[in-house]
């Protein structure tokens, strides 16, 4: 279904389990070649429940975000730390602007917002990440998955599925 697509996936410490393993296997399953991208803070990153370890393929200031035809941000306490990192702003913003799809969920929408991209857009996201989404100009509503143009986000693991399949469908339209 996605043969010859490139995802990226970027990882940090803590992320959120599920919502880095689950659109990950989503992706493979599909037939999608996935590129697990790092901060380069470490070579292995701990997701946040204990359940899920994951080694980065590469580092965000190696590869280009328009290289993929998507990149997905899972949540958890990672995005606040990928924002630290230039390379990762600059890899979603790079995608984001070149049309590729972006999919953000739960608090993956904060990376999104230091990249400047939610300014005038439709966007979902954990509760607690609305007001700063708001402040930085999007428009937030309480649904299980957004899709406003290239950009999809979604709220929180209970998403998942609807996260994966609307990825799945704007990778397969474009």
């Amino acid at each position: 279904m996605l043969d010859g697509k490139r995802i990226a996936i970027l990882v940090e410490e803590g992320f959120e389990d599920s919502e880095l393993v689950e659109p990950l296997r989503a992706m493979k399953d599909a037939n999608a070649r996935v590129v697990i991208v790092g901060s380069g803070s470490k070579n292995s990153y701990n997701g946040k429940r204990g359940g899920a370890t994951v080694k980065a393929d590469t580092t965000a200031d190696k590869v280009n975000g328009r290289d993929f035809d998507a990149i997905i941000v899972p949540g958890g306490y990672a995005p606040d730390k990928m924002r630290l990192y230039q390379s990762m702003i600059d890899m979603v913003k790079d995608a984001y602007e070149s049309g590729k799809v972006v999919g953000a969920i739960c608090h993956g929408p904060q990376l999104l917002i230091s990249a400047d991209m939610v300014r005038g857009r439709q966007v979902t996201s954990w509760p607690s990440v609305a007001v700063d989404l708001k402040n930085a100009g999007a428009k937030w509503v309480n649904e299980p998955v957004v899709k406003d143009g290239n950009l999809i986000t979604s709220r929180k693991p209970a998403d998942i599925p609807k996260f994966n399949k609307a990825l799945i469908e704007a990778l397969v339209g474009s």
